[in-house]
């Protein structure tokens, strides 16, 4: 049978897919690597390879077994999926011999006996995990059990003898390759996440929950082209949180400079009309600093009067002013609006999700910040 000739064409839907996977992995600076001809597994073998002989550490995240043969003492491991996502066995050497019964430089015979249904390659009639590391253990390498076949119980020698070569087949088939023509940069190794950038994908892919995740993952390394010992001030900048400088007053800021951002806080249940259970004004978006006010009733007059605000739904800030006696509107620049015009697809979105689509940041939506106040 035709080597791996039973795995079905997968649907198109998956390989359109691909770029998307690349361009995520590329806003979490997570370096691929392909070449035409050649396996993934080569591809982390040649790798593994080279950072071995140069002396450096390695461990293989995977859930195939063919990788058990790359691990080598002390520089080398595996870190193998057994189930789902979050069950994992870090293995050393003695780690696969516990496993399998064999050592690493062993496992290729180990597994060319025994067969792997998923890539179609029968193994030895009557030869199981059990039966192939014992045979290799009494006789050390497939070749020499093979050379030992009048050595077995009939059964046993009549097999060998039959499908010496399709086992010998499997062993070419299964034994990685080292020798892709690639060259190996360490340094490319090391993510570099851009968590404005990932932040923006994750908004458009409504992963909605995804980014404090891997902010925690990728908290220890450099961030967008940040030299090292700034890797945590540039988290922060592509994280914004708005708690940082909020202070609460009970009137517009004093001293206004043009345009000013004035957010409403609304309620679950409230209608259009009902007044808003606080405001976020920002006169001076330079300083980041943003004053809160509870009783928004007492800041109505100031309100009417500005000559140009930023908001986000600016209908509802309207109806709740006109309800209130207010027929004199300041002019508004609508985020909402201009977020519907450059992508009508995209339907209603929050500020939160503007941000990060259009400024590459994310606003981190505390659970500390007090009930009915701004919800991103």
């Amino acid at each position: 049978p035709e080597y791996k000739a039973q795995r079905e064409k997968q649907p198109d839907i998956l390989y359109q897919q691909l770029e998307l996977v690349r361009e995520l992995l590329g806003a979490l600076g997570v370096a691929t690597l392909d070449y035409q001809g050649f396996e993934g597994d080569d591809l982390i073998a040649t790798i593994v390879d080279r950072c071995e002989r140069d002396g450096n550490d390695v461990v293989i995240v995977t859930g195939d077994r063919d990788s058990y043969q790359l691990v080598h003492d002390p520089h080398v491991r595996v870190l193998y999926n057994k189930r789902g996502v979050s069950d994992y066995a870090l293995y050393d050497e003695k780690g696969i011999v516990e496993r399998t019964g064999v050592t690493p430089a062993q496992y290729v015979d180990y597994a060319a006996l025994r067969g792997d249904p998923s890539d179609n390659l029968d193994g030895l009639p009557g030869v199981g995990e059990k039966t192939a590391a014992k045979l290799l253990n009494q006789y050390g390498s497939l070749k020499a059990i093979i050379d030992a076949a009048g050595e077995q119980t009939p059964k046993l020698k009549a097999a060998i003898i039959e499908h010496a070569d399709r086992v010998v087949r499997n062993a070419e088939l299964m034994r990685l390759r080292r020798d892709v023509p690639i060259d190996v940069d360490y340094a490319s190794f090391v993510p570099r996440p851009d968590l404005g950038r990932t932040a923006a994908m994750f908004t458009t892919l409504e992963f909605k929950n995804m980014m404090s995740r891997v902010k925690d993952a990728f908290s220890a390394f450099v961030t967008d082209d940040a030299p090292a010992g700034v890797a945590e001030s540039a988290e922060q900048n592509a994280v914004v949180g708005l708690e940082a400088k909020v202070t609460r007053g009970s009137s517009l800021p004093a001293k206004v400079k043009g345009e000013v951002v004035v957010l409403a806080g609304w309620g679950s249940e409230d209608t259009l009309g009902d007044a808003p259970n606080g405001l976020a004004v920002v006169s001076d978006v330079s300083s980041s600093s943003v004053t809160w006010i509870d009783d928004v009733s007492r800041v109505l007059d100031s309100l009417s009067k500005l000559p140009m605000i930023v908001t986000h739904d600016a209908k509802r800030l309207h109806r709740w002013m006109l309800s209130s006696g207010r027929e004199d509107l300041p002019k508004v620049f609508d985020v909402a609006i201009a977020g519907y015009l450059l992508d009508p697809a995209d339907g209603e979105r929050t500020v939160g999700d503007l941000a990060a689509a259009h400024l590459g940041v994310a606003l981190d939506a505390s659970s500390r910040t007090p009930s009915g106040q701004l919800s991103f």
